[in-house]
């Protein structure tokens, strides 16, 4: 894009601002939406805002009321009705929705929400016109669980292509058969309800992205779901039950993400699939005689992006059985995230470091050391373990909750030995400096420690975070030239 055409898009932009502004104002709701909206006022308030008669609202083309509607909440939206002739009822037109309990919470309202939220469903029912394209309800907070059965009717007679419900959390709703009817959907996000595909289903087959958040469905079910959509290239499954042997046949997949228990878990055929995150709890399998995980990552040979994390309920042995890498090395794996590494958990620690031993053409690992008690010296980081391992791709290592215990040091201290083009280690202990849990003399420790640590390559840096005091940001960096 030229700066040309750029100038014009934020003068379109600004113009934009300024009439939904002015909508508030006519309103009379700006007090109470101005913290939301305050991105849209200058730097000393209203008074460099410019003013917009009446009359400039009222003669708007419908593609710019099109627009400010949606920038609207949805109980504004429908109020606009009282600006002029040309207003009313546009709304009904909106092809965007978004219902939450903003809409039928408020504190003089003597009405029951489930009552005033039936009566908002109607009014939709009744009123709107055209295509709604995008629906979002979010009633997480809610003690009830109101029904909409009829209005999932009623979204898969009007091109619904973008669903998102969030039910109440442990309120398990069960979803009609009506939204298995969506036939145009391409986005599908569920919460905390429960579906059953009836037998005649034959998949979504514009389905691209599918969420599925505390969902009740078996993993038969689950499996064919997933395996019915043809075109899906973003899978997240969040599970709160243990789930059986799921076999995952997505050709066009690029994301998934996995949060809960599996006993097994095969991805036959995701030739395009770069991303993947894995958070495993409870009854999980991943034993050495039983190590699914190498399977899995076989069968991922376009990964680039990893994530794992193994849940403080994990099931594990000891650390001797664990694998010290995988049966091959995997050469696309570019960017490892380890979210709450604790290397007094050693069964843990040890399958985190034979995947890093196995990412031969890894290029930066992240981690949070989550571990306020010294470990000592663990056998697994020393050198010595890695005498036929060296990072040759390696050019970035970011290390956060840092407390300068002695096995973070090796953790270290190994990276900076084993990586001759590491460019930059970078420590954040941004947590303990708020919590008031780790002092500037020690912070002060650790960073002289760092010097008289070798280094395979000549260009690494260790960027120290939050050195100068407890609560400002400062980069400190040791050069080791």
């Amino acid at each position: 894009m030229n700066p040309k055409e750029l100038k014009g898009q934020i003068e379109v932009s600004r113009t934009v601002e300024d009439l939904t502004l002015s909508v508030f104002l006519r309103l009379g709701t700006l007090q109470n939406v101005l913290g939301d909206y305050s991105y849209m006022m200058p730097p000393k308030g209203r008074k460099n805002r410019r003013s917009l008669g009446p009359d400039v609202i009222s003669n708007l083309p419908d593609n710019v009321i099109d627009v400010i509607l949606m920038r609207l909440p949805c109980k504004d939206a429908v109020r606009t009705s009282i600006l002029s002739k040309k207003w009313r009822y546009h709304w009904c037109r909106l092809t965007k929705l978004k219902l939450d309990e903003s809409l039928w919470k408020t504190k003089k309202d003597k009405l029951s929400p489930t009552v005033k939220f039936t009566k908002i469903i109607y009014q939709i029912l009744t009123l709107h016109e055209g295509p709604i394209n995008k629906f979002k309800l979010d009633v997480v907070d809610s003690k009830r669980c109101p029904t909409i059965d009829n209005f999932i009717y009623f979204l898969s007679r009007n091109d619904i292509q973008h669903l998102v419900l969030h039910f109440p959390w442990q309120k398990i709703y069960k979803m009609p058969s009506s939204l298995f009817e969506c036939s145009q959907l391409r986005h599908l996000t569920l919460h905390d309800c429960s579906i059953h595909p009836p037998s005649a289903f034959k998949g979504f087959s514009s389905l691209v992205s599918l969420e599925l958040c505390r969902v009740t469905i078996s993993f038969e079910l689950l499996e064919s779901l997933i395996n019915h959509c043809p075109l899906l290239e973003r899978l997240v499954l969040q599970v709160s039950e243990i789930l059986n042997i799921i076999e995952i046949n997505a050709p066009m997949l690029k994301s998934f993400d996995f949060t809960g228990s599996i006993s097994s878990l095969c991805l036959k055929n995701v030739p395009l699939l770069t991303k993947a995150s894995l958070h495993l709890y409870q009854g999980s399998s991943v034993e050495a005689e039983n190590f699914y995980l190498a399977k899995f990552f076989e069968s991922c040979f376009a990964l680039e992006h990893v994530s794992l994390y193994f849940g403080d309920k994990f099931d594990y042995a000891c650390a001797d059985q664990a694998p010290t890498r995988l049966p091959f090395d995997h050469n696309r794996v570019k960017h490892f995230y380890v979210p709450y590494m604790n290397p007094r958990e050693s069964y843990k620690l040890s399958y985190y470091l034979c995947l890093i031993r196995s990412f031969s053409y890894l290029e930066s690992f992240e981690t949070e050391v989550l571990n306020l008690h010294d470990a000592g010296v663990v056998e697994s980081l020393e050198l010595e373990r890695f005498s036929d391992v060296i990072f040759n791709h390696l050019k970035e290592v970011k290390l956060k909750i840092f407390s300068g215990m002695t096995h973070e040091m090796q953790l270290i201290k190994l990276f900076l030995a084993k990586s001759p083009v590491l460019v930059r280690v970078l420590i954040d202990p941004s947590y303990l400096c708020i919590k008031n849990l780790i002092s500037l003399d020690r912070r002060s420790e650790i960073f002289a420690e760092f010097s008289n640590f070798f280094r395979a390559s000549p260009k690494a840096e260790v960027v120290y975070m939050y050195l100068d005091n407890q609560t400002s940001r400062f980069n400190q960096i040791v050069n080791f030239d």
